[in-house]
């Protein structure tokens, strides 16, 4: 497949997708995810946040498989994964998912690239399996007592999952524009592809689940001096969702080697924001 940089329509994402079965507290849990690269060489999982899906990556992920082995899953919930009711989707489940992947494709040592909730995620795992994780990267994560948002806890309250769709389609397009820092017209790739899962049938219900899953003791009860990875806090420097005082915090506390890379002009969407300068820091801190 193509590894160049953001070539992909979010119509055109699914058909590089994979599907695999993982199992999320004893539930048998569909999971699509999007995979790259040469399966012998070191493993790098993109995890993205809520409210987004793999096709977040689509300017990072690919154009890092010609030197890694690349994978992007959808998280439980989200995206081409299970939206049915009938399993967990916190980050405490989701860790599960990412383990269930690692296990199956990711080979001894992986690196963990996370934004948002993937952050909470990807923290979990480096904390409870340090071990398995060679560098972590998160950007604009939810980690301590950073979470939920305003924007998230309300979008899970219960009449969110049958509120009008053009309603709830308008919800999504001020979280979505509202994040980026240049003018949005330039970012309808983003805006319309992050929107269009939840858009489907069972997409809307779907992500007011995984609102009402946001859990702050998740990341509150870590014991954060665990995770022995190489540690990278590459962040949006404009967030006010995710302040880098955040990120600061997480460098002092970790007990492998880190730093705080700050991306200037960039808010909570930093992915988007400065995906060219993004996709470098990532080349300068992933091994070799």
């Amino acid at each position: 497949m193509s590894t160049e940089p953001g070539d992909l329509t979010h119509e055109e994402w699914p058909e590089h997708q994979d599907e695999t079965t993982v199992d999320v507290d004893g539930h048998d849990v569909d999971i699509a995810y999007f995979e790259a690269g040469d399966p012998s060489v070191h493993t790098v999982v993109f995890l993205h946040g809520i409210p987004t899906w793999s096709y977040l990556w689509r300017g990072v992920a690919p154009a890092l498989a010609d030197d890694y082995h690349v994978l992007a899953p959808d998280l439980a919930g989200y995206g081409n994964s299970a939206m049915r009711d009938g399993f967990d989707r916190s980050i405490r489940a989701q860790e599960q998912v990412l383990a269930d992947l690692v296990e199956e494709h990711g080979g001894d040592e992986v690196s963990l690239v996370a934004h948002d909730i993937g952050g909470g995620v990807a923290l979990r795992y480096a904390a409870h399996e340090p071990e398995r994780v060679a560098n972590l990267v998160v950007s604009n994560a939810a980690c301590y007592d950073s979470w939920p948002v305003e924007f998230i806890s309300t979008l899970g309250l219960p009449e969110n999952a049958d509120t009008p769709r053009e309603d709830f389609a308008a919800k999504l397009d001020v979280a979505y524009r509202d994040g980026v820092y240049a003018d949005p017209s330039g970012h309808e790739a983003f805006v319309d592809g992050m929107k269009a899962p939840w858009l489907r049938d069972g997409g809307q219900r779907s992500l007011v689940r995984n609102a009402v899953a946001t859990n702050t003791n998740h990341t509150t009860e870590l014991d954060y001096g665990a995770i022995t990875a190489d540690v990278c806090c590459l962040w949006g420097a404009d967030d006010v969702l995710q302040p880098v005082s955040y990120a600061e915090r997480l460098v002092d506390d970790v007990s492998g080697d880190a730093a705080v890379v700050e991306l200037e002009d960039a808010y909570h969407w930093v992915v988007e924001d400065r995906t060219d300068a993004y996709r470098e820091e990532l080349r300068a801190f992933l091994p070799d």
